[in-house]
């Protein structure tokens, strides 16, 4: 074994047939390559029904005699709920195994989401894909913790690249390659479509992935179920936001108990024996000025997505199909850059990479501003492109800085912290730019909206120059260090 792969061993393997198929990858120096290719397709064939499922609202709504809005909890519930489990999910690999968290929590998604096919009216069809997110989630966490166990520490952010690269590529192929099979068989087939493919998946992962050394310490129950209540009041509360407005009076009650649920799981994080997140990672520049700067980043990429597709429809007048191909410039220039930012965080330092992705993505909100003042398409285009390329650039480097600020046996929970940040962040650019949009399809409103955006880019610019420079260490390896040093 090498310095640098898990510290557990292969898992239950009665037929030796794991042992020999490592032990061969592992003589070709293949490896750390298939656990990576391995954790990405379980990623892929978790997330590419998403946008297939966006589009084909409409058709949920009218085959189940729903409200579009209603029918819009199919998005919504399954976000909400696998935000609230993602640390939950982290923390169990990190105590039991990542690859058996990973391993079970993929199979039950694969067989629910075969169920979700038959789906009988909405209630149904909402429950059975919020189960398939949430157990689905197991492969976030549990992989990235995965990857970063057999990848150099200087290597991660590489790795990233690819992550990221996945992460952007697979909603666009799904939506390429899905919605004609929607318009030919109907949105069920996607579900279809995905367990087979999860299938497949799930088998290159029990064959290709060690397991980690599980630690014996007992669950912190009372902060996994604390930070879980702050957790959904806080994203009920921006969700609620975008649909009822500002002025309602049950957005101050959801908020209370989100913060009361953040409040409590603080109180008991500071006494816990084993605590779910330890406190202290906070107080590493280089765990949370990258969380920060993801969760600001996510807030102007998602915030500007929901909006940018208004301006195309009400601002240019284009039609559903013109504007859908003027968005995919973004996609394409997300999934080109993600690579590319994985080798540029390597060569330039993570601070480097993250705080040049930010100023990108500061840079392109101004030009979407500018877009929807002037009415140029070109300005809009070029923002289009230049948002995808600065995202792309900067989250590797912000993703494998968090993991490089921990001890390994941490990795599972910081990467669910660090996912947990990027989708409150999301959710939150979201109900900020929709709501200081308000409606209103006028060149200033639209343009103030992406002014919002490009506010909070720059205070991920901002967080990102907090980073330390070059590759920091946790604490407790230089710990250790000084500790052989005076011995």
């Amino acid at each position: 074994m090498s310095a640098y792969e898990p510290l557990g061993g292969p898992g239950p393997d009665p037929t030796g047939l794991r042992s020999r198929i490592i032990a061969r990858l592992e003589r070709g120096g293949r490896y750390p390559t298939w656990v990576l290719v391995a954790a990405l397709s379980g990623m892929f064939a978790t997330t590419f029904p998403i946008t297939i499922l966006t589009v084909a609202l409409g058709t949920v709504a009218e085959e189940f005699s729903v409200p579009r809005d209603l029918a819009a909890w199919v998005i919504s519930a399954p976000m909400l709920l696998s935000a609230v489990a993602l640390p939950l999910l982290g923390k169990l690999g990190d105590l039991y195994g990542h690859r058996r968290v990973f391993l079970l929590g993929f199979a039950a998604s694969t067989v629910t989401a075969g169920l979700t096919a038959f789906a009988w009216d909405l209630p149904s069809l909402i429950a059975l894909r919020t189960l398939a997110a949430v157990l689905g989630g197991a492969t976030g966490p549990s992989s990235m913790a995965l990857i970063f166990g057999v990848t150099p520490k200087a290597r991660r952010v590489n790795a990233m690249g690819w992550w990221s690269f996945t992460g952007a590529a697979a909603p666009a192929l799904g939506l390429v390659a899905g919605g004609p099979l929607v318009d030919l068989l109907g949105w069920r087939v996607v579900f279809l479509l995905q367990a087979v493919l999860s299938l497949g998946s799930l088998a290159l992962a029990w064959a290709v992935l060690r397991e980690t050394r599980s630690q014996r310490v007992r669950f912190d129950v009372a902060g996994a179920a604390a930070l879980a209540v702050g957790v959904a009041g806080l994203m009920g509360c921006l969700g609620r936001a975008r649909v009822v407005g500002l002025g309602s009076i049950e957005l101050p009650l959801v908020f209370a108990v989100g913060v009361a649920g953040i409040l409590v799981f603080l109180r008991i994080e500071r006494r816990a024996p084993a605590p779910l997140l330890p406190l202290e990672f906070f107080q590493r520049r280089n765990f949370t000025a990258p969380m920060l700067s993801n969760a600001f980043m996510g807030a102007a990429y998602m915030g500007a997505f929901v909006i940018a597709p208004m301006l195309l429809l009400e601002g240019f007048g284009f039609t559903v199909s013109v504007a859908a191909g003027v968005m995919l410039v973004r996609t394409a220039s997300l999934t080109i850059a993600s690579p590319l930012g994985g080798r540029l965080g390597a060569r330039i330092g993570e601070r480097g990479a993250a705080i040049l992705g930010s100023a990108i993505m500061t840079v392109s909100l101004v030009l979407l501003a500018g877009s929807a003042w002037t009415g140029s398409l070109p300005l809009l285009v070029a923002g289009l492109v230049l948002q995808g390329s600065g995202h792309g650039l900067a989250l590797p480097s912000l993703t494998s800085s968090v993991s490089n600020a921990v001890p390994e046996h941490d990795l599972g929970i910081a990467s669910a912290a660090s996912r947990l940040m990027g989708q409150v962040g999301a959710s939150f650019g979201i109900t900020l730019l929709a709501l200081v949009y308000g409606g209103q399809d006028t060149r200033e409103a639209f343009a103030l909206a992406f002014g919002a955006g490009a506010a909070l880019s720059a205070c991920s610019l901002i967080a990102a120059s907090c980073m330390e420079r070059g590759l920091a260490r946790p604490a407790e390896e230089q710990a250790a260090d000084s500790t052989r040093a005076a011995a």
